[in-house]
């Protein structure tokens, strides 16, 4: 009962964060070389995808607490799923002020995010357990990656070309490695793919590396969804 209500908590500091910090990507001036349009960054609409984040993990959250508080089987993602949502409450506050801080956290809760998800093994309540958990991972293997490619960029390491073809590899071989572990759930790489659509909308009539990659990553990922059940 204690975690339930804990994950409620979190889930709604989690939804709130956006009143208390905006965030419309991170300030093109706080990179040594400034990102103003990055080619690894989606278009601006795929953002949009946070709405149903924030109210999927709330509801995940308070179906949790009030009919599954004693659920082995929820309660197995609890605690990987709590540690995601503290983490990410004031991600969009050290995002807005320090991008190298805002890398290493998104990394955290992307890895706690995974942990929760690959937990979620009760397909009875796929709806509530599996599918928000499961959109959120999988947004946040897209943006991880794609902070990866705003700092090789930013920080000089790499053209912004090459950075993002060095996050997009990298995102693309992690979710099919995740999704072809998770054939129950395709959502997860279907979120992965609304992302690589928006990468490609945004790079439409530029680098052909870039847009090969993007495509070749939704191929790739649409293949494991066939092997899905």
């Amino acid at each position: 009962m204690i975690k339930a209500f804990v994950l409620l908590l979190a889930a709604l500091a989690f939804a709130a964060a956006p009143f208390f910090s905006p965030f419309d990507g991170f300030d093109p001036n706080l990179y040594p070389v400034p990102q103003d349009d990055p080619p690894v960054q989606p278009a601006g609409y795929a953002f949009a995808i946070w709405g149903p984040i924030y109210l999927g993990l709330i509801a995940h959250a308070a179906f949790s607490l009030i009919t599954r508080a004693t659920d082995p089987a929820w309660d197995a993602v609890r605690v990987p799923l709590t540690l995601s949502l503290i983490v990410g409450a004031p991600w969009l506050m050290i995002a807005n002020q320090n991008p190298p801080a805002a890398t290493l956290m998104i990394f955290v809760m992307l890895g706690t995010a995974i942990w929760a998800f690959l937990r979620t093994t009760n397909a009875q309540d796929r709806w509530l357990l599996q599918l928000p958990v499961a959109v959120y991972a999988g947004w946040l293997s897209a943006a991880s990656f794609v902070s990866i490619g705003l700092m090789l960029a930013g920080y000089g390491v790499t053209s912004e070309d090459t950075a993002a073809l060095i996050a997009l590899a990298l995102a693309v071989v992690f979710a099919f490695t995740i999704q072809s572990r998770t054939h129950r759930a395709p959502e997860y790489g279907a979120t992965v793919v609304w992302a690589l659509v928006a990468i490609i909308i945004a790079n439409w009539g530029g680098n052909a590396a870039i847009l090969g990659l993007a495509g070749g990553g939704i191929i790739a990922l649409v293949f494991s969804w066939g092997r899905s059940t």
